[in-house]
């Protein structure tokens, strides 16, 4: 499949199959998400992966809608370092939020590419999100991915259909 054809295809998935992801194909997806470009190269991504299911359910908790993550075979949390911002200050409003976003979803397109399904979870709780990864102080979940080989005779769309490219894309101006 190639890059286009894996983005206009993916759909987020809240049900896996419990076939497990090899490891080589785990590390194709977390090298996906570390390529990812960074602001002025900061690199503050880091990768937090959980395969155990007491991993998955504590971190789970802290997600208003995170059931999915303990059925996901894999979760990798998306943390953000303080390292590159500076010193003292809290995350700049472009470069930790976005970096991490570029580095979740180029996981996601590759981890499709490869057959595998994936899903965001928020952390609603971002303190006792930290706290169940054993995060160093001033470090913070920007968000956690499920990923796993969809459940089979499970639609992968939900049903539910983009916006027209006309709806979305204005020329020149609003």
């Amino acid at each position: 499949m190639d890059a286009y054809e894996a983005i206009v295809s993916k759909r987020d998935t809240r049900r896996y199959a419990t076939r497990p992801i090899p490891d080589e194909v785990l590390q194709r997806i977390l090298q996906a998400g570390r390529m990812a470009g960074s602001a002025k190269n900061a690199q503050p991504v880091r990768f937090v992966v959980l395969q155990s299911r007491e991993a998955k359910e504590s971190l789970a908790e802290h997600g208003q809608w995170a059931t999915h993550v303990v059925e996901a075979p894999v979760a990798i949390a998306v943390v953000l370092t303080p390292e590159g911002d500076e010193p003292g200050a809290p995350f700049t409003l472009f470069r930790g939020p976005f970096d991490a976003g570029r580095a979740a979803q180029n996981m996601m397109v590759v981890a499709w590419s490869l057959g595998i399904a994936s899903c965001p979870a928020s952390m609603h709780d971002g303190e006792g999100a930290a706290k169940a990864l054993g995060l160093p102080e001033g470090h913070v979940v920007a968000n956690v991915i499920a990923f796993g080989y969809p459940e089979e005779g499970q639609p992968l769309h939900g049903g539910r259909q983009r916006l027209p490219l006309a709806d979305v894309v204005h020329w020149e101006r609003w």
